[in-house]
C-alpha cells in the first residue's frame, strides 16, 4: 500500500499514523470494556450473560496455558468489585481510558 519494505525500518506507529488505521488491540479492549459494563447492568438471566460468566469445563488446564480468565484484566484496572463499579456509567467511562 505504501511500498515500504522492512529494510526501511519505519515503525508501525508511524505507518499507522500515515494510513489512519486503527490499532486492533486497543479497539478489541475498548469493545471488551463496553461489553463488560453492558452485561453487568443486565437484570434478567439472558443467555449472553450466562455464557459470559461461564467458567468453562471442570478440570485442570495443561501446563502451557496460564490460569487467566476473561475478567482478569478488567479486575486489574477497575478492582475486584468491578461489577459494582460498572453499575455507575459515569465512573465506568472514566476508567475506560485507563483500560484502553
Amino acid at each position: 500500500m505504501l511500498k515500504i519494505k522492512k529494510l526501511d525500518k519505519i515503525r508501525h506507529t508511524k505507518i499507522r499514523e500515515i494510513t489512519k488505521a486503527t490499532n486492533a488491540l486497543s479497539n478489541a479492549q475498548k469493545l471488551k470494556w463496553k461489553w463488560a459494563s453492558h452485561i453487568t447492568r443486565l437484570t434478567d438471566q439472558r443467555w449472553t450473560k450466562i455464557v459470559t460468566w461461564w467458567n468453562g469445563p471442570p478440570g485442570k488446564r495443561s501446563k502451557e496455558r496460564l490460569l487467566s480468565c476473561w475478567e482478569d484484566d478488567i479486575k486489574q484496572k477497575a478492582g475486584i468489585d468491578w461489577k459494582l463499579v460498572a453499575q455507575d456509567r459515569d465512573k465506568w467511562t472514566s476508567l475506560e481510558e485507563a483500560f484502553t
